[in-house]
């Protein structure tokens, strides 16, 4: 059996919320595994699904390029806040998304060799690590617009649409605040929806409800999980009285298609015990 250590009760109490010792149990039923830890807690407790691995904690910036019908979305990282700020690393971003867009390279690894003597000259320049971590291409068919969150510019979206592009960017607003992982309810991965409805099938059996009762539990819960994930069944946050499909067909306009970054997402940051180095400093 795995070793259950308390940074992994811990990790799976923040996730889901639930006591100490629940934790504990699931972990060892679970063998060590957190994801399979996470869904038998579920089952149990009816704990909401958490994101892992979504933890953000890297720094840096998104920048975008958007050159006639095709577009980039790009993610570069740096070491601190400080560096993400300035205006040498913001201008590389961007040259970044401007090469993305125009040489259309295959992988990260194509467009960090295409930047390296720009990258160079930057880190030189600001004494810090800089890193091209991830960008997506969106080569359109119809119309592209963009909208990025904020001055710190850590989150963001690229929108493929057809219609109106001011109701394009309000939509993308909402995706940057929603998160949604797909358009529609028939681009949910099935074996996703699979596991929900195993979930809500074992909640629904653990609290005694008749077969027919249970069968309409489970299908309406399918229901609600696959409207919070979906763009389209999702409230609109600058209306949350209507649905995003109601507002866009209201407007006339379609999403055709989407890339969401968050600046540092799944990526796990270094905690720094300052105190600890300082101390250390001074005995030397």
């Amino acid at each position: 059996m795995s070793a259950i250590t308390a940074k992994m009760v811990a990790d799976l109490r923040a996730a889901t919320g639930l006591g100490m010792m629940e934790c504990k149990k699931a972990l060892v039923e679970a063998d060590g595994d957190m994801a399979k830890a996470e869904e038998i807690l579920r089952i149990k407790s009816g704990a909401k699904a958490s994101k892992l691995a979504g933890r953000t904690a890297a720094e840096g910036v998104l920048a975008y390029a958007i050159e006639g019908k095709v577009g980039a979305l790009v993610e570069v990282n740096c070491e601190t806040d400080f560096v993400a700020k300035d205006t040498g690393f913001i201008a590389f971003a961007q040259f970044v998304a401007k090469t993305a867009a125009e040489k259309k390279p295959a992988t990260v690894e194509a467009l960090a060799e295409l930047v390296e003597g720009e990258r160079k000259a930057v880190i030189a320049k600001l004494g810090e690590n800089i890193s091209v971590r991830r960008f997506e291409i969106i080569e359109a068919a119809n119309n592209l617009t963009t909208y990025i969150h904020g001055a710190a510019a850590t989150e963001g979206v690229l929108v493929e649409y057809k219609g109106d592009e001011t109701t394009a960017r309000h939509v993308g607003m909402h995706i940057v605040a929603s998160k949604p992982q797909c358009i529609s309810a028939e681009q949910v991965d099935p074996e996703v929806v699979a596991k929900e409805r195993h979930i809500y099938t074992e909640q629904a059996i653990a609290s005694g409800k008749p077969a027919e009762i249970a069968a309409k539990m489970v299908e309406g819960r399918v229901k609600k999980f696959l409207a919070e994930v979906t763009l389209l069944g999702q409230p609109f946050v600058m209306n949350p009285d209507q649905t995003v499909e109601q507002f866009l067909k209201q407007q006339r306009t379609e999403i055709v298609n989407f890339v969401r970054f968050k600046v540092g997402d799944g990526i796990e940051k270094k905690e720094v015990d300052y105190a600890a180095e300082v101390a250390a400093a001074a005995k030397v």
